[in-house]
């Protein structure tokens, strides 16, 4: 606001009949601006102590989670296999994709593991 008021820009409302070019029109748009500030303030505080008292009861917010233990090791165990694209994996165990990438955080690593395996059997000659 300093700047725009350096630059002999002000705000005229009608209807409020609040003009920024005055020194009471700046008052009463500080103020207003002040009030606006300190609500948002006691909100966001209520709002933590909201929580904290949720979670001191047990209640954890947020969506559920889908991916349970048995879901990460099944997936755990398919992603070396490079037949299987972590589409086909997440669709198997009736997850989405982005869930699989969440919870395996090593999961780039795992596919790339699996085809270089996969390349290395494929290249040894086959015994008679």
């Amino acid at each position: 606001m300093g700047d725009l008021r350096r630059r002999g820009v002000g705000f005229t409302s009608l209807r409020e009949n609040l003009d920024t070019t005055t020194p009471g029109g700046r008052l009463v748009f500080h103020v207003f601006a002040a009030l606006a500030e300190f609500i948002r303030e006691l909100i966001v505080a209520g709002t933590r102590e909201g929580l904290a008292a949720a979670r001191e009861r047990g209640r954890v917010g947020g969506r559920p989670t889908v991916a349970t233990l048995e879901i990460i090791r099944a997936a755990r165990d398919m992603l070396p296999n490079p037949e299987a694209s972590v589409t086909s994996i997440a669709k198997l165990l009736s997850v989405s994709p982005g869930t699989l990438y969440n919870h395996i955080p090593d999961l780039r690593e795992l596919r790339a593991a699996g085809r270089a395996h996969h390349e290395l059997t494929a290249a040894e000659p086959q015994a008679s």
